[in-house]
């Protein structure tokens, strides 16, 4: 709540503004429902009595005393003793003279008498690494001219829209040339840069990593430890909104990494915060990863629901993020995920599941639904199980979306196949249209494919060189005309050869080489053809909008399909040879007799292909293929792809 109180002072009127936390704000908090309490709790500038600071508040119901230290005490550890509030064990303070930019901790004693430093769980902003103070930051000076793109957002059906995500690493998409050590761009350096360059390669959407506060680089951002904060490295949260606002006016979506999973073991940050475990379980079956070395949060608590979930709201309500990529789903729903026996507990059923990871995130969902603004949340989530999209009053989870991870790992096992046993692996590419109504998909490339010896995309494919990349042009040409909306990391638009390293840039060099120059101008083509027709979007969980022509031609190594429209006026046949065997008089079963009119064909010479050329137009005749009344008939290159449209 904000007291807000006019007085007259030497004929001026002074707005007073003071934050203080209600035992109505307490409750609510206790109860798990209070989605504001990120303006409650943490550290906000504000006035008292006349007088201009800071109002602190730490929630740490263990602690037997708390002490606000920073540079205004000269980090005094008796100078700004905190108050305990109510029950609930809220301390606050109010610190005249403090202002924006000071660096400050909690001191917490613990029972045992123990003195421990720890950063505040709800600052907007902190030092940069290899520093851990936060810092006061007042978020209420953000600047935005977004009001376009957020009003028609909120009038979207994202299940009958275009996307194709660009997921990307700020700090290594491209390095500074000033010779830094780091070479990180600022926020406002990389949207201008990120913006021309997708003015051009034309993603609706951009995926960042790593954008709440880490300690570590090589965690890239998925060990958090100041959720409420936009990493310093690359500057203040108004450069983080100046990227977001840029990126909106070019009428670019933003997602953001979000990781309710588990949290980092660094003693600065939310680890055993109040001298005991609080924000994770205390039951270390329940509270850590053995695998990843983490803490789990612990979703039975209200106080940690209310943490996670005002935190995906101050995202979406503050920086005005389009969406959140839910990070490990799967290792929040089942207990025993990468635990032996003995390093996990049942539920009170005797199962594997966790219900209250279930019902967190039930919750979650359901708020950021009821805002009906087009907010997007996305599962990453690797198993089968059910509902992950479903509405969660049907039993779901209430995720807008969920990766396809399965089809990811299946697409990759098979590209990367000689074409010789390809023949025997047929069904890897056509399994993921077997189960495509069960969920709202996205289609994945993402950065786990191309690390830790993975190899990137382009050298996943057999073959000599340019065998690899007339290899990817006929993959994503396989990936763009199946069902599901599209996501490829940073990097794989030209076919960055080497795998990725969170230490260096892309490898923008290689665009001096055809084939890579080629690639870009292919993944241009893609999306432009993808954007453009509703075919390739409007119906993608469902059987009206895919049709296999023939799934089954697996001696040859070929995959026919027609993508559908609607209303039926806009349609394409997708025709593909996984194979380096050209194809001649090469015939297609079609729907229906009249003319088939040439979309793409990735050969051509300005992808860097062979230069094959395929009719522009087909008239089809009447002869039996595919179980069909009609076919085409054109020689199919190797490797390649061809894509005619027509209507019905």
């Amino acid at each position: 709540m904000m007291a807000v109180k006019k007085q007259e002072k030497s004929g001026q009127t002074l707005q007073e503004e003071t934050v203080f936390i209600s035992d109505a704000d307490q409750y609510v908090f206790g109860q798990g429902t209070h989605y504001d309490i990120y303006k409650k709790l943490g550290a906000h500038p504000c006035t008292k009595e006349g007088r201009k600071g800071v109002f602190f508040a730490v929630w740490a119901p263990h602690a037997a005393a708390v002490h606000v230290v920073g540079t205004f005490n000269n980090w005094d550890v008796n100078a700004n003793e905190m108050m305990r509030i109510g029950s609930g064990g809220i301390y606050t303070t109010f610190i005249p003279g403090v202002g924006e930019g000071e660096l400050y901790k909690y001191f917490i004693t613990t029972h045992s008498g123990e003195g421990i430093y720890k950063a505040d769980p709800y600052a907007n902003y902190a030092e940069l690494r290899p520093g851990t103070a936060s810092v006061v930051y007042d978020i209420r000076k953000l600047k935005w001219s977004d009001e376009k793109w957020l009003e028609e957002r909120a009038g979207k059906n994202w299940f009958q829209e275009p996307m194709a995500i660009y997921e990307c690493h700020p700090g290594s998409w491209m390095k500074h040339p000033d010779g830094t050590e780091d070479g990180f761009y600022t926020y406002r350096e990389f949207a201008d840069r990120l913006v021309e360059y997708l003015s051009e390669v034309k993603f609706t959407h951009v995926e960042l990593m790593g954008i709440a506060e880490h300690p570590y680089d090589g965690s890239w951002g998925y060990q958090v430890s100041g959720y409420y904060a936009p990493t310093s490295r690359y500057g203040t949260p108004e450069d983080f909104a100046y990227l977001v606002n840029k990126l909106h006016n070019a009428g670019i979506g933003v997602i953001l990494d979000w990781v309710p999973a588990h949290f980092p073991r660094d003693s600065f940050a939310l680890a055993d915060f109040d001298g005991e475990p609080l924000y994770e379980h205390p039951d270390t079956r329940l509270g850590e990863h053995p695998d990843w070395g983490t803490k789990i949060f612990n979703y039975s608590k209200n106080e940690i629901r209310n943490f996670l979930i005002a935190n995906a709201l101050y995202w979406i309500r503050e920086f005005h993020i389009d969406g959140l990529r839910v990070d490990a789903v799967a290792s929040m729903l089942y207990l025993d995920y990468g635990k032996q026996d003995g390093q996990w507990v049942a539920n009170k059923y005797g199962g594997n599941e966790n219900l209250d990871a279930i019902e967190f995130f039930k919750h979650l969902n359901s708020v950021i639904r009821g805002l009906n603004n087009g907010v997007m949340t996305i599962a990453e989530e690797s198993t089968a199980w059910p509902k992950v999209t479903a509405r969660p009053e049907d039993d779901g989870l209430g995720f807008t979306f969920k990766w396809n991870m399965g089809w990811m790992h299946d697409f990759c096992d098979y590209m990367k196949l000689d074409p010789y046993f390809r023949k025997d692996n047929h069904n890897k590419m056509t399994f993921a249209m077997s189960y495509n109504c069960a969920e709202k998909y996205i289609m994945p490339l993402s950065h786990d494919e191309v690390v830790h010896l993975k190899c990137s995309m382009v050298n996943k494919m057999p073959g000599y060189q340019v065998d690899k990349y007339a290899n990817l042009r006929v993959g994503y040409a396989f990936m763009f005309g199946h069902a599901g909306k599209k996501l490829l990391f940073m990097g794989q638009e030209f076919a960055q050869e080497r795998e990725w390293s969170e230490k260096r840039e892309l490898d923008w060099f290689l665009l001096e080489n055809d084939l890579n120059r080629g690639m870009l101008e292919y993944m241009k083509e893609l999306l432009r053809i993808y954007r453009e027709n509703r075919c390739l979007y409007e119906l993608d969980d469902s059987w009206d909008g895919f049709e296999w022509i023939n799934a089954n031609d697996s001696y040859r190594s070929t995959y026919s399909f027609i993508r559908k429209s609607k209303d039926g006026k806009n349609n394409m046949i997708f025709v593909l040879n996984m194979t380096p065997i050209a194809l001649n008089d090469y015939s297609v079963g079609v729907p229906r007799k009249g003319k088939y009119k040439l979309v793409l064909n990735s050969d051509e010479k300005r992808f860097a292909g062979n230069g094959a050329e395929l009719p522009a137009e087909i008239k089809a005749q009447e002869f039996e293929c595919d179980g069909r009344q009609y076919a085409i008939k054109f020689d199919l290159p190797p490797y390649g792809a061809a894509v005619y449209s027509f209507s019905y």
